[in-house]
């Protein structure tokens, strides 16, 4: 059975991005295009990871991160965020929010999918 990965981006362009870099790696792939989007799509079929963009319309990824944290649902799934936000105040924030990992943008394919295998693992 292949991993169930959530993937959240305001860009319809990462978006397809990382749905084509995941299903070629052999995921199976749910594309969410913000917080609140991703949290409905949490509660039709719980991923087995969640990949984050931390600038969000709607529900940003902090926000993301403490709703699944928090909540009853997924809440032990690993987060990787995936952002252009690459301030360190940003980063600490996400670690301390509950993230298992913080990958920048523009990202490379090949470390992102080793990562999510690295994750998946435990």
């Amino acid at each position: 059975m292949s991993l169930r990965i959530l993937a959240v981006d305001a860009s319809l362009t990462t978006r397809e991005m990382l749905r084509q870099t995941l299903t070629e790696a052999g995921f199976a792939v749910t594309l969410a295009e913000d917080g609140l989007d991703a949290l409905n799509r949490l509660t039709d079929a719980p991923p087995d990871l969640v990949l984050t963009e931390l600038i969000l319309p709607r529900l940003d990824g902090f926000g993301l991160i403490a709703a699944i944290r928090n909540g009853s649902v997924a809440s032990g799934v690993p987060i990787v965020v995936l952002t252009a936000d690459c301030t360190p105040g940003a980063w600490d924030r996400a670690r301390s929010a509950g993230t298992n990992g913080i990958i920048a943008k523009p990202f490379d394919e090949a470390a992102l999918v080793a990562k999510i295998r690295r994750l998946a693992a435990g």
